[in-house]
């Protein structure tokens, strides 16, 4: 989608409505700051958002992600283009995810053998040597938890069995045996526990339930 011909949009349908920025972001109980990032591309509107704002301007939501009026014979085009735009930013997003997650891993690894080392080297046995490798390992395993949640954030598990695509919860997966990001689930389709694959395009969504 792009952002800067959605905000040009906007701002020309606010106008057409005699609408400042201040009285359509009263409308929608926001700041004008708000609609003045959106105007400029700097910002989209939150999707809990969209309905009101199409509403007040008198438009589709098919016209404010296009950032143009369309017209009904070209509405299944233009409705097949917003989904693969879409897909593609939902696509990009998870792959920055997931560079980030293993970005995090990969430093969290490195610190704590590093932390160990030099507490097993530069801190005389005893207790204290002990106390500082336990306060390495928690420093060091936090960004871990956090590389987790952005894991399962992203795309899904895929079933050995069957292979219907498993989206856990946090806690799911944080119990879950696993080798690197392949987890030990049980799938809700075929209710056996298998190694679930991570897939990061993800054609359907399934349940932990």
């Amino acid at each position: 989608m792009d952002q800067v011909k959605i905000g040009k949009f906007i701002a020309d349908c606010r106008k057409k409505e005699n609408l400042t920025q201040m009285q359509l972001a009263e409308k929608l109980n926001i700041t004008d700051r708000a609609v003045s990032k959106w105007e400029r591309g700097k910002a989209m509107p939150d999707s809990s958002l969209m309905l009101d704002l199409c509403d007040v301007l008198k438009i589709t939501v098919n016209d404010l992600l296009s950032g143009e009026k369309i017209n009904m014979e070209n509405t299944n085009q233009k409705n097949e283009q917003l989904l693969l735009d879409l897909a593609k930013e939902v696509e990009q997003k998870n792959k920055i995810i997931w560079t980030a997650m293993w970005a995090i891993m990969t430093v969290s690894i490195i610190g704590l053998l590093g932390g160990c080392a030099i507490a097993a080297f530069l801190i005389p046995e005893g207790i204290w040597q002990i106390v500082a490798v336990i306060a390495i390992v928690i420093v060091f395993l936090i960004p871990c938890f956090y590389a987790l949640k952005l894991e399962v954030s992203v795309g899904a598990y895929k079933c050995k069995k069957c292979g219907q695509e498993i989206v856990p919860t946090y806690t799911e997966a944080l119990m879950a045996m696993h080798r690197g990001t392949t987890r030990y689930l049980k799938c809700p389709h075929c209710g056996k526990r298998t190694w679930c694959k991570k897939v990061l395009k993800s054609n359907k969504k399934g349940s932990s339930d």
